[in-house]
């Protein structure tokens, strides 16, 4: 890298700080491994000084959000209980939005839990894909629907702006950061002297799925595509054409790359976007299928069971995320 990068962590009344002092704490590790200093850390604020965060912690703001020259800036959340919360804290903190929504034009923006609410209220994620928390899926899908929303995953990145679901959001931010800009092995590294909590591991079903583990390009390009896709306008005539491939250099490569064809490749992603849902929302099979673009609930039922051995219901039991 030509020049530390400079990360911003944004500070503002009642924010939970914790996870930006968690932050920057991997990043100095990173540092310490890498024997260099690869990333920095700014306290920023809406202006420079003491910021009155949650549980009566202050903070020192060094510098102001619009004036600091930052690579990016990792904006927290805030103590919420309801939707209703959400838009009282918003409102107090109209200012704070506006100015992320100015700094966002320049400068990436990284939010995780109730800090995601901040972007998406200035208008910063229009147009984008994006996480949030489980339980602020429909008032934020109603009320932000430029917005593509992903409440299935852990985190989603689009172009530079990140945005992570959870207190413990800036984890997968973090993970994200090192593996990319250095490598995953300084992650691992960084994990286990840390001993930072380990992902629950996923059915084995759905073991090796994610594009990040497939090698090569086709594979890759295969699931970003069928993500998008409606289930049941999913076609290999389609496929083929969208890859720009023949559908028989399609099967080869596929099956190459995957051991799958690329029909079983294509229903496996989709399932694993129902499985995703189950375990990370609250919504009904039903609700999950249509957004997916299942056509039946009982075919889908069927398919997911035949899948996993598990029915929807026995799945989202054994490998619920939720904490209620």
């Amino acid at each position: 890298m030509p020049h530390s990068q400079q990360i911003g962590l944004l500070l503002y009344p009642d924010c939970m700080p914790a996870g930006l002092l968690a932050f920057a704490d991997l990043l100095h590790a990173a540092n310490r491994r890498l024997g260099k200093r690869v990333f920095t850390t700014t306290r920023v604020g809406l202006a420079t000084g003491p910021v009155a965060c949650a549980n009566g912690l202050t903070l020192e703001a060094t510098h102001g959000l619009e004036t600091a020259d930052l690579d990016a800036v990792l904006v927290p959340g805030f103590w919420a209980e309801s939707p209703a919360q959400v838009e009282q804290s918003l409102t107090v903190n109209h200012k704070l939005i506006a100015a992320l929504a100015r700094a966002g034009r320049k400068t990436p923006l990284w939010a995780y839990c109730t800090g995601v609410c901040l972007l998406a209220a200035g208008g910063a994620l229009d147009g984008r894909a994006a996480t949030v928390t489980w339980w602020l899926t429909d008032a934020l899908v109603r009320e932000h629907p430029a917005v593509t929303w992903r409440p299935e995953r852990e985190h989603v990145a689009d172009g530079g702006t990140v945005t992570a679901s959870g207190v413990h959001g800036y984890l997968p931010i973090a993970q994200r950061l090192l593996e990319e800009q250095i490598s995953p092995s300084v992650f691992n590294d960084v994990s286990r002297l840390m001993v930072l909590p380990r992902p629950l591991q996923p059915h084995e079903a759905f073991g090796s799925i994610s594009p990040v583990q497939q090698p090569g390009k086709l594979v890759r390009a295969v699931h970003r595509w069928v993500e998008e896709q409606p289930a049941e306008r999913i076609t290999m005539p389609r496929l083929a054409a969208a890859l720009k491939v023949s559908e028989r250099t399609l099967a080869r490569r596929v099956k190459a790359e995957s051991g799958m064809s690329p029909a079983a490749y294509a229903r496996r992603i989709k399932l694993y976007q129902v499985a995703e849902r189950l375990t990370l929302t609250s919504a009904t099979l039903g609700s999950i299928g249509a957004a997916l673009g299942f056509s039946s609930e009982s075919n889908l039922s069927r398919m997911f069971k035949q899948l996993t051995g598990l029915t929807p219901v026995q799945y989202r039991q054994r490998y619920s995320r939720q904490q209620f």
